[in-house]
């Protein structure tokens, strides 16, 4: 900024404004791309109904028997290039929600990948809805677009 006023005061007019209105430009179109990438990952993390917002930062591996090194590897993602599964397993309240929702956040935030969070309960009840329906397999279809399902 400081070399654009640097310039802007010891060139004439006709070479300045030209110059102020094609950096003025660029700007502006920077700010729409940040707006329209923002509104993506905001209308991502919707549709992924997650719970609540989570990530590692608001998770305590000291009061917990997780090991953080093979969480932060899952963190990165790199499982799901290879298509393979995860499964989080342990008693009520280890975090195993904040932890897959941290997964599925960093996914959405960093890789722009489109996740699907369920609780238990949501994926039975839906799978029972589509039967009483008449309708099975609609939401199999579905998750197919989903590059991670939770």
């Amino acid at each position: 900024m400081k070399d654009l006023l640097n310039f802007a005061l010891n060139y004439p007019a006709f070479l300045v404004v030209p110059a102020v209105g094609f950096v003025l430009s660029l700007v502006v179109l920077r700010i729409k791309r940040r707006y329209v990438n923002e509104g993506v990952l905001f209308r991502r993390l919707k549709v992924a109904r997650f719970p609540a917002y989570r990530d590692l930062n608001g998770f305590d591996f000291g009061c917990s028997d997780v090991n953080e090194a093979t969480m932060r590897q899952l963190h990165r993602c790199e499982f799901m290039t290879s298509a393979h599964n995860v499964v989080l397993v342990g008693g009520p309240g280890t975090g195993k929600t904040h932890l897959a929702t941290a997964i599925g956040v960093q996914a959405i935030e960093h890789d722009r990948s489109r996740v699907r969070f369920f609780s238990t309960i949501e994926l039975v009840n839906a799978l029972e809805q589509e039967k009483l329906t008449g309708k099975p397999g609609q939401l199999a279809v579905r998750l197919m677009y989903a590059d991670l399902v939770i």
